[in-house]
């Protein structure tokens, strides 16, 4: 389960979105999550699956690997579902057990909701799969640029969820390892009941956060050593400068985010 969670790596290759700005990924990325709660109906979820799929083919990422990164977040989603389905009144009883019903409207929304965070999580995916976290970082501090005026920090913000994201993958890995190490000493971390699986967790959540804090301390130290002061008179040695590619791919999300408006208005 561990290694299933794809969030925040970053998968080597040399397609189109590989090479596109990551201002454009960001700005993408927001609208579809966007155009997902616009849309309504099989119609404009359709038109989604059609783009999630296009852009899933030009990024090069094996699906399989893509996709593994759902198994992660299948008790929250079957949690979503049944709760939606259980919960949400409507004019047709479909099934009733008790005094749960199960009725037109909730079966429609939970099927809805489950497509919706699906989606959600394979399309922010694709964008960290196809972005360094350096990229993310210049990306993220140019768009949130306007708010230096306000005296927003905008590089240390841009900093630190640059290296969330990087830490992602490292802290996975550390927690592999470490579980992997007490399974060997006898720890079993899947047999009891929630109280004595949550107590089995602290032989790995002890080491685990003194891991954490290590590296945390190693980044600042080298950093001060590199006499890092944040971002004021910093320069880029690769500035970020939009190609006819990136100008293309706005016009395509654009395109498709008034597709999504369109069949809502109609349909």
């Amino acid at each position: 389960m561990i290694r299933d969670i794809t969030l925040g790596q970053y998968y080597p290759a040399n397609s189109i979105l590989h090479k596109l700005d990551p201002r454009v990924k960001l700005l993408a990325t927001l609208t579809f999550i966007a155009a997902l709660f616009v849309a309504k109906g099989w119609p404009g979820y359709l038109a989604a699956t059609i783009f999630l799929v296009v852009i899933i083919r030009l990024s090069r990422v094996p699906f399989s690997f893509m996709v593994r990164g759902l198994k992660a977040i299948v008790m929250i989603l079957m949690i979503t579902v049944v709760f939606n389905l259980f919960l949400t009144p409507g004019d047709k009883i479909l099934v009733q057990v008790w005094k749960l019903k199960i009725t037109d409207v909730g079966l429609r929304t939970a099927i809805f909701m489950a497509i919706r965070l699906t989606y959600l999580i394979v399309g922010s995916s694709v964008m960290t799969l196809t972005t360094t976290p350096n990229d993310l970082t210049d990306g993220l501090e140019r768009l949130m640029g306007p708010l230096k005026k306000l005296h927003v920090p905008v590089h240390e913000v841009s900093m630190m969820m640059s290296i969330a994201l990087r830490f992602i993958p490292i802290l996975l890995e550390e927690t592999d390892k470490i579980m992997k190490a007490q399974i060997a000493r006898g720890a079993d971390f899947e047999n009891g009941n929630l109280i004595q699986k949550a107590k089995n967790l602290v032989p790995l959540l002890v080491p685990l956060f003194i891991s954490a804090f290590r590296r945390a301390n190693d980044l600042a130290m080298a950093m001060e050593a590199r006499c890092y002061h944040g971002g004021e008179g910093r320069t880029k040695m690769k500035p970020l400068i939009y190609a006819r590619r990136d100008y293309a791919a706005y016009g395509v999300v654009i395109c498709f985010l008034a597709v999504i408006i369109a069949l809502r208005v109609v349909l």
